[in-house]
Order: structure tokens, then C-alpha cells, then sequence
């Protein structure tokens, strides 16, 4: 993969994060790369590697297979019918068909680590992550293809030539089985119409000058789509996708990691650095800021990373540090907990039985519904 050859982001603090056994010592960036660089140690994003072929990026390599897939870091999941989704570091895709009792692992073409995952139905997905990689599926997890990344690294080196940016891809979201959306960092937006099979490079449908990274994207019910991304930068698309507004009226000036619509009509929930989580009723016109008490009653001050709401209403969001809130009142309040292991968690999905699918630094982890009011 290639390093940056700038960011535009601050560093805000540092972990600790073991990755292999070595522990490495690396910075809490507030970029569109924030979830896995704190998860991961991947800050650097590795090496550039320029291979035999005199092209800028590594020749694609299948995901090795390996018994341990679904406890490696794993940055998101999904809920498909009665099966569960979630991808991650190396191309670990794992799946699960007993709500999370055992785990299976997918057949994936790449090596990359994977970000996000979305499903339009209980066949059809897609996977993002980073070269700007998109891949496919059409049987529920269980194999997929490469249906994109970056042209750039299939072009000739120029040894002379500036620093080529890494451009990982954060999110992604489907209207409907031809028409999806991926987003990343510096502004990088695609779109498809044909399901995936061909995708364009549509980053200036968004006024994103600076070209600020985003970080996540979510439908809100009734409303349309958000975007949430560094520097406190907000987006909405009032017609799912095809017209974008840059909102100017912000309520935090800190990255959001995450954002999600709940079961009532034009609200959304934003969150990110240190604990702040924002709620809107009227679609980003306003907001208040949601409370979140850990349960000696101090404010709680853990980045909070990936989550969302569940078919039933319920909202989960996780972070840093273990730290685990739900709401079941559409996100007006939250209960906080921190699992006693402390390990960092990636996203959050609510399950059919009422459980709580983790994933994170150490792969998946399911956790009854009633362990937050135990704390």
C-alpha cells in the first residue's frame, strides 16, 4: 500500500495496540483512517511497496485462511437475514449462521484491509476498504469478487513523481441492487448504477474543497442520506444520493466516526471524538447533544467509532476502550458500560434475539442484551 504524502488531520492522542504480538505505539488520528489506526496500529498505513511489475501497487493476493479469522481485528458487521457478516483486517471476511456461536470464513480475492460492509438483501452485499477496494457478493457472504480499486495503482511508477495518497474507502451504502455509493478519504466518492459492475468517480457531486475525509454514511428514515467526516464536517442528500448539501451550521468542530438514522422519521445521530454524540429531529437543521454518563456519573470521554440502529429501533454505538451505549428511545438517552477488557470495538449491531454483536480489536464477541444494566 502507499503512504500518504499528507494529512490533514491532527493527532489527538496516542494508544498502545498489540497487532501480532509486537505492541506498537501509534497516534489516534482524527482522519477518515481513525477506526483503523486505532484499532489496528495501521497509522502508517505500511510501506509503498512497488513490485517486479514497475506498477504502483501489489499484485492482488487471495485472503489466507486461517482458523483464527474471526478473532483478528474485524472493523464492521452486518445483519443478513439469519446470517451474520463482518470484515476486517488481511480480507477476513467471517461469517455466521447461529447468531454468532460459530463462525465460517469467506473466500475473498484480496489482502486489504476491509472497512465496511452492506447488504441490500440476504444475497447481495458489498465490501469496501482500502486501495479503494470494492468487492461483491451474491450468495450471503460465503465467496466474493473484486469488483474495483484504485486505477492508480495499476499504473506505471514514476520514480521522479510526487507521492501517490492512499485512498481507503470508509463506507458504503445501496438505495437498491443497481444504485450504491462508496465514500473515503480525501473526499472520494463513487457511485454505481449497474449493481457494481462498472463505477465512477463522482467526488465533486459533493462541495468538499478541502477535500476533508469521510468516515461513515447512513439512510435517515423519511429524509435521505448523511455523511459524517473529519473536522466536524456534516453532509445530507435529501434524493438518497443524487444531489448533495454541505451543511454550514455544525455543532462540534471535531471529527464524527459515525452517524445513523434511528426508527422515527428525519432523525439522526453523529458521534465521534471523546464521547460527543449530537441528535437531530429535523434532519441536520438543528441539534442537541446527547448526554452520555458512564455509570459513576462522569462524562464519558472515549472516542466512540462505529454502530447503528437495528430493524426493531434499537441503537448501539461502541468505541475506545471497550466502551458500549444503547438506546431504545431512538437515541434521546443512552445506557454507557465498559466491558471489564477493555479492548478497543469497532462497530455494533443489535441481533434478532436481543444480543449485541462487538466487533473490534479482537475479532466478534456477542454480549446479552441485559449486560448494560448490570453496570
Amino acid at each position: 500500500m502507499r503512504k500518504p504524502s499528507n494529512w490533514r488531520a491532527s493527532l489527538a492522542t496516542c494508544a498502545v495496540v498489540s497487532l501480532q504480538g509486537s505492541y506498537l505505539k501509534k497516534a489516534f488520528s482524527v482522519s477518515a483512517l481513525a477506526s483503523a489506526v486505532m484499532l489496528s496500529g495501521l497509522g502508517a498505513l505500511g510501506s509503498a511497496a512497488v513490485q517486479a511489475n514497475d506498477t504502483v501497487g501489489e499484485a492482488v493476493k487471495p485472503a489466507i485462511q486461517s482458523p483464527l479469522a474471526s478473532h483478528t481485528l474485524l472493523i464492521d458487521a452486518a445483519v443478513v437475514g439469519d446470517r451474520l457478516v463482518a470484515v476486517g483486517s488481511r480480507g477476513h471476511i467471517v461469517y455466521s449462521d447461529d447468531q454468532g456461536k460459530s463462525w465460517s470464513q469467506a473466500e475473498v480475492p484480496v489482502r486489504q484491509l476491509l472497512t465496511a460492509v452492506y447488504f441490500v438483501d440476504d444475497k447481495r452485499g458489498w465490501a469496501v476498504g482500502h486501495d479503494s477496494l470494492i468487492l461483491n457478493t451474491t450468495d450471503g457472504g460465503a465467496t466474493w469478487a473484486m469488483q474495483y480499486r484504485d486505477p492508480e495503482l495499476d499504473q506505471p511508477v514514476d520514480p521522479d513523481g510526487p507521492s501517490l495518497l492512499e485512498r481507503p474507502l470508509m463506507d458504503v451504502w445501496f438505495r437498491d441492487a443497481n444504485t450504491g455509493f462508496a465514500i473515503g478519504a480525501y473526499g472520494t466518492f463513487l457511485r454505481t448504477d449497474d449493481g457494481g459492475e462498472t463505477w465512477e468517480d463522482r467526488t465533486y457531486d459533493i462541495d468538499n474543497p478541502d477535500g476533508f475525509h469521510y468516515n461513515a454514511m447512513a439512510e435517515v428514515k423519511g429524509a435521505g442520506l448523511f455523511i459524517a467526516g473529519e473536522m466536524g464536517t456534516l453532509y445530507r442528500s435529501a434524493d438518497f444520493g443524487d444531489t448533495w448539501e454541505t451543511l454550514t451550521d455544525l455543532p462540534y468542530d471535531g471529527s464524527w466516526f459515525g452517524v445513523s438514522g434511528t426508527a422515527q422519521n428525519n432523525v439522526v445521530l453523529v458521534w465521534g471524538l471523546r464521547g460527543n454524540m449530537f441528535r437531530s429531529t429535523d434532519f441536520g437543521d438543528s441539534w442537541q447533544q446527547v448526554e452520555l454518563n458512564t455509570p459513576n456519573n462522569g462524562p464519558l470521554e472515549a472516542t466512540l467509532l462505529g454502530g447503528g440502529v437495528s430493524a426493531g429501533g434499537a441503537v448501539a454505538v461502541v468505541g475506545a476502550g471497550g466502551v458500549v451505549v444503547t438506546s431504545d428511545n431512538g437515541g434521546r438517552s443512552f445506557d454507557v458500560m465498559t466491558r471489564p477488557d477493555r479492548v478497543a470495538l469497532a462497530s455494533a449491531r443489535v441481533l434478532t434475539n436481543g444480543e449485541l454483536l462487538l466487533v473490534g480489536q479482537h475479532g466478534v464477541v456477542t454480549m446479552p442484551a441485559d449486560a448494560l444494566h448490570a453496570h
